[in-house]
Order: C-alpha cells, then structure tokens, then sequence
C-alpha cells in the first residue's frame, strides 16, 4: 500500500510493515499471521475446550459397543439343615442367564455413537474455522492500527514543523496574528488522531493477545504482514464447490442425516423380541438336577410403534435441515464474494487515483498560499482532505483483507495461496 505523504512539511512515506514494529525493547520476533493462527489452534482455551469434549464424546462409542452382561444367581433354603432330614432337606441353586439382542442393536448404537462423534468433530472444527476468522480480523485491524499510529505520527510530527514555520513568518511579519492562530488550532486534529491512533493499537493488541490465549496482555507484543490486497484468483463458482466440500457445520448436517438413518434401523431392532436364555444347576440333600430357561418377551402391545414413528420423522426433518445447510453454505459465499468486489473496487479507486490527487492539490495549495495565490482556508481544507483521504484508503485496504478472510471462512477454504 502507498501512502504519499507530505515531503515539504517533512511526511515520510509508510514504511512497509513487514520490517516490524516493536513496543518498548521487544525480545521475540514479531509474529506473522500464519503463526498466530497456529497459536491459537494450541493455546485458545476454547478450542481446548472444544477438544476435550470430542474425546469426551468419543468414549461413547466405548459404551455403545459393549456387549450385554450375563447374570449370574445363586440361592439356597434350609442350608443349616443336615442332608439326611427326610422330610425337610436343605438344596441349594446357581443359574446363569444370557439375554441375546436381536436385529442387530449393538450394530446401529455403534454407527450412532461413530456418527456422534463425526458430528461433534465437525462441530469442534466450526468453532476452529470462528476462531480462525477472529484471529485473521483481529491481526489485520492491529496491522492497520499500527499504519494508522505511523500516519498520525509523521503527520503530527510534519505539522508541528509547519506551525514552527508559521511561528517564524508571524515573527518577521510575513502573515497575521490570526492566520498563524488559526494554523496552530489545527494541531489539536493531528494530536488528537496521534492520541486515538495509540489507543486503537493497544486495543486491538489486547484483543488479538485474548484469542492467542495470552492471560495477560504484554507491551512488547508485536506482528508483521503486508495491507496491500493480494489478487484473488479464483472465482464465485469454485469457491462454493469447494465450500460444499469443507464447511464443517455442512459436514455436520450430512452426519445428522446417517445419525438419523441408524436411530431409524435402531428402532426397528427395538422392536425385535430379545431372547433370554438361562442354566441352572441345583442340589437337593442328595440329589443333583439340573435345568434350563427360555424367556422370550410377547410383544402384543408394545412393538416399539412410537420410537419407529418419530425416529422417521426425525430422519426427514434432517434432511430439510441438510438443504437448508448447504443454502445457507451458497448464500454466504455468494455475499461474501459480493462484498470481496465491492471492496476491491473501492480500494483500487483510492490507490490509483485518489492519493495522488489528494496529494496533488495539496502540494499546489501549499505553493499557491505561500506565494499569495490562494487562501489560508483553501491551504487547510487540501490539508484536511490530504489527510482524511490516506486515512479511507488505509480503511479501504482494511476492508479488503476483511472481505478476504470471510470469503475463507465461508468457504472453509484458505482463498489466499
């Protein structure tokens, strides 16, 4: 990005920001974007948080496939009695019963639990690609922050020369009492953009420190990128087909569909009837026997008929949520490549034309009123305008970036090579 700054009141043009720009005796290097985005992938609390809960729910699927537990029962009557009481001998009993789940549950609370799990997992990365997004806006605002502080900072710095100039002609009598007045009024616009420039930039580092996972903000925090909008190559139509391919919530909501396809086969197996089987040993005084059971449940009136029935709505609800998924996917890179444009556009405007012209007028102004061809209001308002302009193309370039990052974060996709 080319700022053109005012040579004769001593503006310097914007150093490129990739040389960095340290606080205080800095003793790290300044981070890059990429950087800080690995950053906060290891050090967010929430992203850590978020991991957590993906193992967490993975554990169910532990659950999910555990077989069911047989039963084992033992009993006895009169043991205190002697074997050889006729009329009343003591015996004792062990059995062991199994029940055995047919319509192959174990099966679909597996793919229910694994689906789970995906589900979760694409929700963990939905939070990751947020969290991406605030750290990619966060940086860029910090970055502009800082081209913000320079540009105030050489213009305060130029136009305290300039009243020391005008200080100089009012003593020798070349202009009036009031037109220096009225130069020297101007300086409380620069100190106060210095003043408001600092401040953004504090702010925008704490902000930016926050996602990184930094407890406390430190002064000597610093980063490194270019304001410069890179050319994107690509176009609306590939940037949706690959947006289809990797949003995660649009994951989310496919795996909704098979979570809800396995409920559905889940309850039918309910339905099935689920034999137990059982055998049993027992010694009476004397005598040994032994026996077995057969328990077979007579589904007459429960036939699981309510779970069949909202397991199935629920399946076709998922799917007129997976439409309105990948819609919502279209829309939003359809008005995130919209605003990408507009944009572009407004930024190619201010570079190519509008600072040179800016500048331009500006610099003729400031000869005119030096030689008496203009006036000192018309010098001030070019000053002014000089000045507003870098300050909307600085925005401008923002928006740009901006725009970027959320054409990647709607698309799932690093637009940028």
């Amino acid at each position: 990005m080319k700022l053109y700054l005012r040579r004769s009141l001593g503006f310097l043009p914007l150093l490129a920001l990739g040389t960095g720009f340290a606080f205080g005796q800095s003793t790290t290097a300044p981070l890059t974007m990429q950087q800080a985005i690995d950053m906060a992938r290891t050090k967010n609390p929430t992203l850590l948080s978020g991991q957590q809960h993906v193992t967490a729910t993975k554990a169910n699927e532990i659950t999910a496939g555990l077989r069911l537990n047989p039963t084992f029962q033992l009993s006895g009557q009169d043991v205190s009695l002697g074997a050889d009481n006729p009329s009343n001998p003591y015996s004792y009993a062990g059995n062991i019963t199994r029940t055995f789940e047919r319509g192959q549950k174990r099966r679909w609370r597996l793919d229910i639990a694994k689906n789970t799990t995906d589900i979760t997992q694409s929700q963990y990365k939905d939070t990751e690609r947020q969290t991406v997004l605030q750290v990619k806006t966060a940086f860029t605002q910090m970055l502009v922050a800082k081209a913000a502080l320079k540009i105030s900072t050489d213009n305060l710095d130029s136009y305290k020369h300039t009243v020391d100039l005008s200080k100089a002609r009012r003593d020798a009598g070349d202009i009036s009492e009031t037109d220096f007045e009225r130069i020297d009024l101007q300086l409380a616009d620069f100190e106060s953009d210095y003043d408001n420039a600092k401040l953004n930039l504090t702010q925008a580092s704490d902000s930016l420190q926050l996602l990184l996972g930094v407890q406390k903000p430190v002064d000597n925090f610093d980063i490194t990128g270019e304001l410069d909008p890179p050319p994107v190559t690509t176009n609306m139509q590939q940037v949706e087909q690959e947006a289809l391919a990797a949003r995660p919530d649009y994951q989310a909501a496919l795996q909704s569909i098979r979570v809800a396809d396995a409920n559905v086969k889940l309850a039918d197996a309910d339905a099935k009837v689920d034999p137990t089987i059982g055998g049993e040993y027992e010694r009476t005084g004397v005598y040994n026997t032994a026996g077995f059971q057969v328990q077979i449940p007579l589904r007459i009136f429960d036939r699981n008929q309510g779970e069949k029935e909202r397991t199935r709505y629920e399946a076709q609800s998922s799917r007129f949520a997976e439409v309105a998924a990948r819609n919502q996917v279209i829309n939003d890179v359809d008005q995130a490549w919209s605003a990408y444009d507009t944009a572009s556009t407004l930024s190619k405007r201010y570079s190519g034309h509008y600072l040179q012209e800016a500048q331009h007028v500006r610099d003729n102004l400031e000869f005119s009123y030096r030689h008496g061809g203009s006036t000192l209001l018309d010098y001030l308002d070019a000053l002014r305008d000089y000045r507003q302009i870098n300050l909307d193309s600085l925005n401008a370039n923002q928006q740009v970036w901006l725009s970027i990052h959320q054409l990647s974060f709607a698309a799932a996709t690093e637009i940028l090579p």
